[in-house]
C-alpha cells in the first residue's frame, strides 16, 4: 500500500485546488470506471487485478516452468510497454543487477528496443552456448526494432536446435486473432499469449507481456496480482481521498501554476526502471495536442552531483516527486576508522539507511526552499521475500553477536574482581560532588566509545556507574543515561 504526503507542495497551490477539480476528477473516475469518454475502448486496465483471463494466467505459469527448466537464459523482444514494465517489476522486485546474481532462475535479457548492433551481438556472447528460449511481444509483429531482433535470434534458434526445438522455445506475446505475429506464430507452432484488444501497450504489465518474463524471474505472479487487486480496491474505496485521486489533483493544478516539468526522484537504484516505465506511461497518455506536463526522472544520491544543481537553482517550472521506502531489506553500519583520515567517525555506528533519511531530509528542505513543489509517495518493502530460516539465518549479523558475548563475558569478570566498586571508590574521592562524579564517569564512556563498540562501552562502564549509584544512594537512572549517552557521540 502506499501513501502521499502534498503538505510541501500546498503553498505553491491556489486554494481551495481540491473544490476547483474535483468535478473534473469525479467525471474522469466515472469514465475510468464505467467507459463513455475518450478511449474508453483501451480501459480494460482498470479491472485487469480483478478480471485477467484465469485460464491464460496458469497457461503463463506453465510456460515460465518450462523455461525455467530447460533453459538458462530468456531473451525478451520487445520496445516501449512491451518491455518497460516487465523489466521494471523485476529489477525493482529483484534487483537491477538480477543477471549477476547467484540464482536458480535463467538470466533474462531485453532486446529489440533500438538498433545497436554491438547491443544485439553482445547479448550473443553473454548467452553463449547456454540452452536459451525466446519470449518476442508485439501487438502487429511489423514493429521495425522487435521485428528485426526477432529474425535474429529466430535464426540462432533454429541454428542451435533446429525448426522442431526452436518452435518449442518461442513464445509469441500478440493480437489474439490478427497481425503479422499472430500469422507467424499459428503457422510455425509457436505458443501464444494474447495482448488485450481493451489494454494499451504501456497498461499491460499485468496481462502475459508482462507476467511471463516477471514469472520467469521467480517472483510470485500470484502474489503481485493480489497486491494490485488490494490497491485498486483501497483506490476506489477512498475515493477523491485516495494517494492516486490525491497526486492526479496536485500535479495538474501544479501544472496549471506554471510547473511544466515533473522530475521523478527515487534514492534506490532498483527503481530506475520503474522511472522508465513511469515516464512512458505519462509522456505517451498526457503529451497531445500541445499540453501535458513533461515527465523526466533522476536517481539520487548520485544525480544530486549532476543535476542538484539545475533542480534548485534552474528555471522555476519544475516539480518533483519523490518515492521512497520504508526500510531496506538489508542494512550496514559505518565501520569506525582509527585517525579519522576522512573525518566520518561522527558517523560510525550508523546506520546507512538513517544517513540515507537524514540527506533525503536535507535534500527536501533545500529544493522546497529553491521554489521546487515536492510530493513525497511511501512504499512498503517492495523486495521478493523468502521467509525460510535460513533467509533469517543468514541476516544475523554474527560479528555484533559474538563481540556483545564476549564483551559481557569479559564484564562478568570485571564485576566479580570487585574492580567497579574500587574504581567508584577512588571517583567519588577525588571529586566534590555527585555531579561531578557523573560528568567525569560521562566524560570517560565518551573516550572509551572512540576505541570500542557502542553497546561494549556502555557494557564495561555501566557496572562503575551502578556502583557510584549505590554508595551514593542515588536514583542510577540519570547515570546509565549520561553513559549511554556519551557513549554514542563517536
Amino acid at each position: 500500500m502506499l501513501s502521499i504526503d502534498i503538505s510541501h507542495a500546498a503553498s505553491f497551490l491556489s486554494l481551495p485546488y481540491e473544490a476547483a477539480l474535483r468535478p473534473r476528477l469525479e467525471r474522469a473516475a466515472g469514465w475510468l470506471q464505467n467507459g463513455g469518454g475518450k478511449g474508453s475502448d483501451f480501459i480494460g486496465w482498470v479491472t485487469l487485478p480483478r478480471d485477467y483471463d484465469k485460464d491464460e494466467y496458469a497457461r503463463i505459469l506453465a510456460a515460465a516452468k518450462k523455461i525455467q527448466g530447460d533453459s538458462k537464459a530468456l531473451v525478451v523482444i520487445g520496445i516501449g510497454g512491451s518491455y518497460l514494465g516487465a523489466r521494471g517489476v523485476i529489477e525493482c522486485l529483484c534487483s537491477p543487477n538480477y543477471n549477476l546474481k547467484k540464482k536458480s532462475t535463467p538470466n533474462i535479457y531485453f532486446i529489440g528496443n533500438g538498433l545497436s548492433s554491438d547491443a544485439l551481438r553482445e547479448v550473443t556472447e553473454l548467452i553463449g552456448d547456454d540452452d536459451f528460449s525466446v519470449n518476442v511481444i508485439s501487438k502487429s509483429g511489423t514493429t521495425t526494432e522487435p521485428a528485426i531482433a526477432f529474425r535474429i535470434f529466430k535464426e540462432l534458434l533454429e541454428k542451435k536446435y533446429g525448426k522442431e526445438g526452436a518452435r518449442e522455445r518461442i513464445y509469441a506475446t500478440t493480437d489474439k486473432a490478427k497481425g503479422a505475429l499472430k500469422t507467424l506464430a499459428t503457422k510455425e507452432g509457436y505458443e501464444t499469449f494474447v495482448v488485450p484488444d481493451d489494454v494499451g501497450g504501456r497498461y499491460s504489465v499485468l496481462t502475459a507481456v508482462g507476467l511471463l518474463p516477471i514469472a520467469v524471474s521467480g517472483i510470485d505472479i500470484e502474489k503481485l496480482m493480489q497486491g494490485a487487486a488490494r490497491e485498486r480496491e483501497e483506490a476506489l474505496s477512498k475515493g477523491l481521498e485516495s494517494a492516486e485521486a490525491q497526486y492526479a489533483m496536485s500535479r495538474q493544478k501544479l501544472s496549471d501554476a506554471g510547473k511544466h516539468v515533473e522530475i521523478l526522484a527515487a534514492y534506490e537504484p532498483s527503481f530506475r526502471f520503474m522511472a522508465e516505465w513511469w515516464k512512458q506511461l505519462y509522456g505517451e497518455s498526457e503529451g497531445k495536442n500541445g499540453i501535458g506536463i513533461f515527465p523526466a526522472s533522476v536517481e539520487y544520491n548520485a544525480d544530486l552531483h549532476s543535476m542538484g544543481q539545475y533542480i534548485q537553482d534552474g528555471p522555476r517550472t519544475l516539480m518533483e516527486t519523490v518515492v521512497s521506502f520504508e526500510q531496506p531489506l538489508n542494512e550496514f553500519s559505518v565501520p569506525f576508522a582509527m585517525g579519522d583520515p576522512d573525518r566520518l567517525n561522527y558517523l560510525a555506528g550508523r546506520k546507512l539507511s538513517d544517513i540515507s533519511r537524514m540527506a533525503q531530509e536535507a535534500v527536501k528542505a533545500a529544493h522546497i526552499t529553491g521554489g521546487v513543489p515536492t510530493i513525497f509517495i511511501a512504499l512498503g518493502i517492495f523486495k521478493v521475500y523468502d521467509f525460510s530460516i535460513f533467509t533469517a539465518l543468514a541476516a544475523v549479523d554474527y560479528n555484533v553477536l559474538l563481540m556483545i558475548g564476549g564483551t559481557m563475558g569479559i564484564v562478568t569478570l570485571f564485576i566479580e574482581s570487585k574492580m567497579p566498586a574500587r574504581l567508584a571508590e577512588m571517583l567519588i574521592s577525588r571529586v566534590p560532588n555527585v555531579k561531578w562524579a557523573v560528568t567525569v564517569l560521562a566524560l570517560f564512556a565518551g573516550i572509551i566509545s572512540a576505541f570500542v563498540d557502542n553497546v561494549a562501552t556502555v557494557l564495561m562502564v555501566a557496572p562503575v556507574g551502578l556502583a557510584i549509584s549505590r554508595k551514593l544512594k542515588i536514583s542510577p537512572v540519570p547515570v546509565l543515561i549520561a553513559i549511554a549517552v556519551s557513549s554514542n557521540l563517536q
